[in-house]
């Protein structure tokens, strides 16, 4: 017999996160690999996956005009395949919607097959820096110069016409 505890074993928590919030998702965010740099509260909302009172996960939903930016989506290891992941994108989604934006959008080199399954389609980096000119990591791509090397893609909503 196995003392092997599951998620679905778990209490599991998603709450908006805070500014003083903001280390802590700058810490799942590099135990999962990923950058910071540009991670800001700032027309940003992010959410926090607390498992059994501990933050498993996070995601960002960069604001603009009508639209959305996803961005800074990490579940630490340990909770990966357990449904968390689903649960954060959800919130963000369902967020977009409930603000009327029409579209969301995000940018994943390796996880297209992962977002499709909520609807995305592939678009292109400009479709982003144009609907997107003032969001924190379209700024850092920007300036950084990775920004037309990564895949972009979006997802139509029901907030109001065409993306």
């Amino acid at each position: 017999m196995t003392d092997a505890v599951t998620l679905s074993d778990m209490h599991v928590k998603l709450r908006e996160a805070h500014a003083e919030d903001f280390d802590i998702i700058r810490d799942l965010l590099t135990r999962c690999g990923l950058t910071t740099g540009s991670v800001t509260p700032e027309g940003s909302t992010y959410w926090i996956a607390d498992l059994d009172g501990v933050p498993g996960g996070c995601i960002g939903l960069e604001h603009g005009d009508g639209v959305s930016l996803i961005r800074s989506t990490a579940v630490v290891p340990e909770a990966r395949n357990q449904g968390l992941g689903r649960a954060l994108v959800t919130s963000a989604l369902t967020q977009a919607s409930l603000l009327g934006h029409r579209a969301v959008y995000l940018f994943s080199e390796e996880a297209g097959d992962y977002w499709r399954r909520f609807g995305f389609v592939p678009a292109q980096p400009d479709d982003i820096i144009a609907a997107l000119p003032d969001a924190p990591q379209v700024r850092s791509g920007l300036s950084k110069g990775w920004i037309h090397a990564e895949q972009a893609w979006t997802c139509a909503l029901g907030g109001g016409g065409p993306a």
